[in-house]
C-alpha cells in the first residue's frame, strides 16, 4: 500500500515536471464600470466601426493631408519604432524558452625552455594541443517564470502596436481639425475683407453727403470707426490663418501644400457620413487606447507569475562533447572524444524578503492597472456622449445661425435703402452693419465647431476599427 502511494505521488511529480504549471493568477476582464447603452436617439447612417478614415473623410484635400502625415509625422514613427523594439524584446523572451547551443574550436600552443626542471634532460619543448566543444543549456521551465516573462512581453508588443494604432487615429482626427481651423480663419479673413468693401463704400457715400450738406460730421466718424475696426480684424485673421497653416505643417511633418492652404474653406469640406448614435457601450473596448490599457493589465497579471516563481527552485541542464588531440589531423579520430553533463538545482533560500517585496509589488501594479483601465473606460464613455450631445445641438446651431445670418442681411439692406431715400439717420445703418458682420462671424465659428465635432466623434468611437 505504502509502495503504491509512494509511486502516486512520483507519477504525479513526474507529470508535473514534464507539463509545468503557471503561477500566474487567471485573467479575467474587469467589468465596465458605465452604463451598458448610450441613451440617445436613433439615426440612419454608417456604424463607426464599418468606416475606416478614407471612407469617412472623403474630401480629395483632406485625404492628401492625411496621406502626407501618417508617411511624415514624426510623432507615428516613435510610436512605430516602439512596436518594433517591442517586437525584438518579444524575440528575447521567446528564446530563452529553447535550449542555448554553442559551438567552439580553439588551438592552444605552449613552448617550454631547456632551463626548466621538468625539460632539462629534454632540452626545449614545444607543445600543441586543438580542441573542439560543443554545449547546451537549457533551463527547465517548471513553475511558468520563463513563459509569463514570454507572456509579459507580448502583451506588452500588443500595448504598443494599439498605442500606435491610437496615435494614429488621433492623428488623422488633429489634421482634419486643423484643416477646418485653417479654413474657419480664410473663411473669416474673406468675410473682413468683404465686410471692409462694405464699409469703405459707405464711408466714401458719407463723406460725399456731407460734402452736399446732407449728412453730419458725426455720421463720417462712425462710418470711419467701423471701417477701421474691420480693417484691424483682416490682419488679425491674417496672423491667425497663417498661424493654422504652420500649425497643420507641423501635424504633417512636410510642406504644406501651398494651394490646399490657399483655397481652404469650410463650404468646400465634404458633408461627414452620418453616424449611428444608438450604439452599445462595449464597443469601447475595441478603441485602441482601451486596448492598449487591457494589454498592460495582462501584462502585469503575467508580471505576478514572474514574481510567484522566484519562491521555487529552478532547474538548469548544461552539457558540452567534443573532442581533444595535439595533432590536428586526428583531432576528430577515436579515442579524442568527452563529455560532460551538469544539471544545476538552484533553490531560494535567504533573500531577506526581496521576493515576497517583489510579489507584493506586482499585486500592487496589477491593482493599480486595472483601476487605469476602469478609469479609461469611463472617460471614453464621458467622451462619447458628449461627442453625441454636441452632435445633434450643433447641427441644430448651425440652421439658426445662417437663418439669423439671412435675417441680418435683409435688415442691412433696408437700413441702407432707408438710408440713402433720407428716412433713417446713419446710424441705423451702422447698427445693421454690425449686426450682420458679428452674425457672420457666429455662423462661421459654429459651423467650424460643428465639423470639429464629427472629427471628435470619429475619434472617440475608435475610428476605423472594424
Amino acid at each position: 500500500m505504502n509502495k503504491r502511494i509512494a509511486l502516486s505521488r512520483l507519477s504525479l511529480v513526474g507529470l508535473l515536471l514534464v507539463s509545468g504549471c503557471n503561477l500566474a493568477p487567471h485573467y479575467q476582464r474587469p467589468a465596465a464600470p458605465i452604463t451598458p447603452q448610450w441613451q440617445e436617439p436613433s439615426t440612419q447612417g454608417a456604424k463607426a466601426s464599418s468606416l475606416a478614415w478614407s471612407q469617412f473623410f472623403t474630401d480629395p484635400r483632406l485625404q492628401q493631408l492625411i496621406r502626407l502625415a501618417l508617411d511624415n509625422n514624426r510623432d507615428l514613427r516613435v510610436a512605430a519604432l516602439n512596436v518594433e523594439g517591442a517586437r525584438a524584446q518579444l524575440g528575447i523572451t521567446q528564446a530563452d524558452l529553447l535550449p542555448s547551443v554553442s559551438g567552439t574550436a580553439t588551438k592552444t600552443a605552449e613552448h617550454l625552455p631547456a632551463n626548466l626542471y621538468s625539460t632539462q634532460s629534454s632540452g626545449p619543448v614545444t607543445y600543441q594541443q586543438y580542441e573542439t566543444t560543443a554545449s547546451a543549456s537549457w533551463e527547465l521551465d517548471f513553475f511558468g517564470k520563463l513563459r509569463n516573462l514570454r507572456e509579459q512581453s507580448l502583451e506588452e508588443y500588443l500595448s504598443y502596436q494599439a498605442t500606435q494604432q491610437a496615435t494614429q487615429l488621433s492623428l488623422v482626427a488633429q489634421v482634419v481639425s486643423a484643416y477646418i481651423a485653417l479654413a474657419a480663419d480664410n473663411d473669416l479673413h474673406q468675410v473682413a475683407v468683404e465686410t471692409v468693401a462694405s464699409q469703405q463704400y459707405s464711408y466714401n457715400l458719407v463723406q460725399k453727403r456731407l460734402a452736399a450738406g446732407v449728412a453730419n460730421e458725426q455720421d463720417l466718424l462712425q462710418s470711419r470707426t467701423a471701417l477701421e475696426s474691420a480693417q484691424a480684424d483682416i490682419v488679425q485673421y491674417d496672423r491667425d490663418r497663417r498661424q493654422a497653416a504652420y500649425a497643420l505643417q507641423l501635424l504633417l511633418g512636410t510642406t504644406l501644400p501651398p494651394q490646399i492652404a490657399e483655397d481652404a474653406s469650410l463650404t468646400s469640406i465634404h458633408v461627414f457620413p452620418e453616424l449611428s448614435s444608438e450604439l452599445p457601450s462595449s464597443v469601447l473596448t475595441r478603441r485602441p487606447d482601451i486596448l492598449a490599457a487591457e494589454h498592460t493589465l495582462k501584462a502585469a497579471n503575467a508580471n505576478i507569475g514572474v514574481a510567484r516563481a522566484a519562491f521555487f527552485p529552478s532547474i538548469s541542464l548544461t552539457a558540452t562533447g567534443g573532442s581533444l588531440s595535439s595533432h590536428l589531423s586526428s583531432l576528430l579520430g577515436a579515442g579524442t572524444g568527452g563529455w560532460t553533463f551538469v544539471p544545476t538545482l538552484s533553490l531560494p533560500l535567504f533573500e531577506g524578503g526581496k521576493n515576497t517585496a517583489t510579489l507584493d509589488l506586482a499585486k500592487v501594479t496589477a491593482r493599480s492597472d486595472v483601476a487605469a483601465y476602469e478609469k479609461a473606460i469611463q472617460v471614453a464613455f464621458q467622451e462619447v456622449s458628449d461627442a453625441l450631445v454636441g452632435k445633434e445641438t450643433y447641427q441644430q446651431e448651425v440652421g439658426l445661425r445662417a437663418a439669423d445670418v439671412a435675417t441680418n442681411q435683409r435688415y442691412y439692406t433696408l437700413a441702407q435703402r432707408r438710408y440713402q431715400e433720407g428716412v433713417d439717420g446713419y446710424l441705423d445703418v451702422l447698427t445693421a452693419q454690425r449686426s450682420l458682420y458679428s452674425a457672420q462671424q457666429t455662423y462661421l465659428t459654429v459651423l467650424s465647431s460643428s465639423l470639429t465635432q464629427q472629427v471628435t466623434l470619429y475619434k472617440v468611437l475608435g475610428g476605423g476599427w472594424r
